[in-house]
């Protein structure tokens, strides 16, 4: 009898807290099906009642349509080039510049029209609204291209605007010719000098970035236009061991190379922490979730349960890996000069994109720790922070602005919020604007992703031309005094 009380006492205890376990994760279960049942971030503006509905139609004659593809063409045969930060092909910019010149002859004549050269080589046009007293926006787009090679394996000369079944070929017909015609830090940054002087403050900027994506991720049903809210910051970090040089023949029990590689092997055997859930990526999710079956529409309704889970399994696959953390690349590694000689100095390059969850400094010192080696110098070459984060909600004008012309030309698509991995000239206009979008209605298909800045740079005829009906519409729909407010508010996230 004595015994039967204390384990009594502890059956009831552990029946208590079972009961109380199968109830928190009822209740969970419960709260977790009802927001994916529930949940539609995309009710709201493009159901609202426009003030300006009356747009003119873009109607262009075969005759038009011809001369726009032949320019468009002609613009991917300059080799605008840049080959370094510092490096360009000047002979091909001015090129490009009499091209310009000669393809839009209204836009250089037009009282309308104000137009700049900026640096000697980028060009700034002020075109005059219905109302002028009104914040203006920026459009964005970069002559120059990324070198290119037919040896490289391209089906077409990179320069040659071929055609192939439908498809444009060419270096910059993604990147970004296709915008322009409708990086360079030089131009970006002298045309953000100019206008810091002129006290000027913009509105939004909108710059190339992401598209829209078909087929591209498993499971989503129908294509996503994802519109970048940010961009990851960026980092090249310098590792070095320098050591007395010897002969080959009596070698120290560890090298200067060897140091290095080890160091170079903890940097990849301990990648930067996973944030997944913590950045603008979180929205892009929850903005697609109802666009999947079960159980990922589950899943992605409710990150604030499942981000750690759906973080491990997007850290898998390196294109989706870097949605997950703060990525980190060993690009360059130098040393030795001779086989019989231990070299004296021994150097690898690290590049590093930053998620927005973390800061440069954070990301130093995580790579500084993770070396953890006093013979090993860390050096900072150059970086930056991640970009702030842009307004997406019902009063974000340009968001909204974007979001309305993208469902115009497709009303089925699904607009969601992204992040833009890699880099964009628009990072040069934060201090001009509180809000940088990345985007233009390119399609990606499956590989299409690889062509940028790789082999087989392609758009099709039909795209270039919905590129030019996009930017034609989204002008128009940025000529209003402000945004029209929405059938109903979206949910809170």
């Amino acid at each position: 009898m004595t015994d039967s009380g204390p384990k009594f006492k502890t059956l009831k205890l552990l029946k208590l807290i079972l009961s109380g376990f199968l109830v928190t994760v009822s209740l969970l279960f419960a709260i977790a099906s009802i927001r994916t049942l529930s949940l539609d971030v995309n009710v709201g503006l493009q159901l609202a009642r426009w003030e300006k509905t009356n747009n003119i139609s873009l109607v262009v004659s075969q005759q038009q349509r011809e001369e726009l593809l032949d320019n468009f063409k002609e613009a991917i045969r300059i080799p605008t080039v840049s080959f370094s930060k510092d490096e360009s092909n000047t002979t091909a910019l001015r090129e490009f510049d009499r091209f310009l010149r000669k393809a839009f002859p209204t836009v250089f004549s037009s009282d309308l029209v104000r137009h700049e050269l900026v640096a000697n080589y980028s060009h700034l046009f002020w075109v005059r609204g219905s109302q002028p007293d009104l914040v203006p926006y920026l459009l964005l787009a970069h002559i120059d291209v990324v070198p290119a090679s037919e040896s490289d394996g391209w089906d077409a000369p990179p320069f040659s605007a071929e055609e192939i079944d439908g498809f444009i070929y060419g270096r910059g017909t993604i990147d970004d010719k296709g915008s322009l015609v409708v990086s360079g830090t030089k131009g970006a940054m002298n045309i953000v000098r100019v206008l810091k002087q002129r006290g000027v403050r913009l509105l939004f900027v909108l710059d190339e970035g992401l598209a829209v994506l078909d087929g591209v991720i498993s499971g989503l049903e129908g294509p996503a236009a994802l519109i970048g809210l940010s961009e990851k910051g960026w980092a090249t970090v310098k590792l070095s061991v320098f050591m007395a040089p010897g002969h080959s023949s009596m070698p120290p029990s560890e090298t200067s190379i060897g140091i290095l590689a080890a160091a170079v092997k903890r940097l990849e055997d301990n990648p930067m922490p996973r944030l997944f859930g913590h950045g603008p990526e979180k929205g892009t999710f929850e903005h697609l979730a109802h666009k999947f079956g079960l159980p990922m529409k589950f899943i992605m309704s409710n990150l604030w349960l499942f981000a750690p889970l759906l973080g491990r399994v997007l850290e898998r696959k390196p294109e989706t890996n870097a949605f997950v953390r703060t990525t980190t690349a060993v690009t360059m590694f130098n040393a030795g000069v001779k086989v019989n000689i231990m070299p004296s100095l021994a150097e690898a390059y690290v590049n590093l994109r930053i998620h927005s969850a973390q800061s440069l400094q954070e990301v130093l010192d995580l790579v500084q720790s993770t070396v953890g080696d006093q013979r090993v110098k860390v050096e900072l070459i150059d970086g930056f922070d991640p970009l702030p984060v842009s307004s997406m909600d019902d009063k974000s004008f340009g968001f909204q602005i974007i979001k309305k012309t993208v469902l115009e030309m497709f009303p089925t698509i699904t607009v969601a919020p992204g992040i833009c991995i890699g880099n964009t000239d628009s990072r040069h206009f934060k201090d001009l604007t509180d809000d940088i979008y990345r985007f233009a209605p390119v399609w990606f298909k499956p590989g299409d992703a690889q062509r940028f800045h790789g082999i087989n740079e392609r758009i099709s005829k039909k795209n270039y031309e919905e590129l030019l009906v996009f930017y034609f519409s989204l002008i128009q729909n940025c000529d209003i005094l402000k945004l029209p407010e929405p059938h109903s508010t979206i949910h809170e996230l």
